[in-house]
């Protein structure tokens, strides 16, 4: 049985407190956050007891943490974890700092636990069953990947103002993607970027000192392209796809709907519009990703996405809005 504690009892907190809590060999122990309200409600729904951070790091049964609470107690939150001797389950990113990020890492590498990093769109099916046929050999080498990533509307103000940014916070996740898809050998990695942004959807944005439209180009060290296309306003719905160009063919993964029913008639052809939001889109990956995180625990295997991976796509958003500032590309050593 693993004991777990959740650090969080936001909307993601909840919906991996909850997941937790469904699976067989998992107690959900304690549930943390400074908003004791939403803390006390979330352990009373679930079984929990309510504690504080340090309450749950020092006590011996708890196996494992999982970081659920805002971008900014990332990184410390995965240091204390670390030195208390926990497994650690952070959501992405491990910290708004590369420096801070890779401190992370080597604190999680000195204290000798395993750290999984949130990355749940390796976890989705859609995408999952595209990168098996990728490995399959369907379309050859992958030579070109397009990553479209657009969210029905904007946060609060006040929730980009802390974020890190457009390219930190948002496009953390293609960058993550562009590595597992033309990446995930070891062997490949960028060796250029290109990024560009602007504010069309609402002046109270730039006035927060983000973006939020952007593109993002990459070139790999054997020469394969990736374009990452962003907004933060699809009138339509949760836009998540992208598709992989190789010398044999291509490979698509599309949005999902809430139905696959289609209407034809004289008037046209009618389907769903995409899922509304992250939460609908990838409400399967995320319980996927929190299985693995305690199946692997158990089994003693290696994490889909470490810590290492949250650095080196941090590397990634930090060069992208190094691009983005400078208005010139940005290379990497080879």
């Amino acid at each position: 049985m693993k004991q777990v504690a959740v650090f969080g009892a936001g909307r993601i907190g909840q919906i991996h407190a909850s997941n937790l809590a469904s699976l067989p060999g998992v107690q959900l122990r304690y549930v943390s956050d400074p908003a004791s309200q939403s803390a006390a409600s979330l352990a009373h729904a679930l079984g929990a007891q309510v504690a504080s951070i340090e309450e749950a790091l020092a006590d011996p049964a708890v196996d494992a943490v999982v970081i659920a609470s805002p971008t900014t107690t990332h990184g410390d939150l995965i240091v204390r974890a670390a030195a208390a001797g926990k497994q650690i389950f952070c959501e992405k990113p491990v910290d708004l700092s590369v420096a801070r990020a890779e401190a992370c890492a080597a604190a999680v590498r000195r204290a000798g636990v395993a750290c999984m990093i949130g990355f749940q769109r390796r976890f989705d099916p859609t995408f999952n069953a595209l990168k098996s046929r990728l490995e399959d050999g369907e379309i050859g080498v992958p030579e070109v990947l397009i990553v479209t990533s657009r969210d029905p509307g904007a946060p609060p103000v006040e929730y980009l103002r802390q974020s890190g940014g457009i390219f930190r916070d948002m496009l953390i996740h293609d960058f993550d993607v562009f590595r597992w898809i033309l990446a995930d050998d070891g062997r490949d990695e960028a060796v250029w970027l290109s990024a560009t942004g602007s504010c069309l959807t609402d002046p109270a944005i730039a006035q927060a000192g983000d973006i939020d439209t952007a593109i993002v180009s990459i070139r790999t060290r054997s020469g394969r392209l990736c374009q990452i296309n962003a907004s933060r306003r699809a009138a339509y719905g949760y836009d998540q796809r992208f598709e992989v160009l190789g010398f044999k063919g291509l490979l698509a993964a599309g949005n999902h709907r809430p139905t696959e029913v289609v209407r034809m008639d004289a008037a046209g052809v009618e389907v769903d519009n995409p899922e509304a939001f992250f939460l609908e889109r990838y409400r399967a990956a995320y319980r996927l990703e929190v299985t693995h995180f305690i199946e692997q625990l158990q089994s003693g295997g290696a994490f889909r996405t470490s810590v290492h991976d949250g650095v080196a796509a941090q590397k990634l958003a930090d060069a992208a809005a190094l691009s983005f500032e400078r208005g010139e590309p940005v290379t990497f050593s080879a």
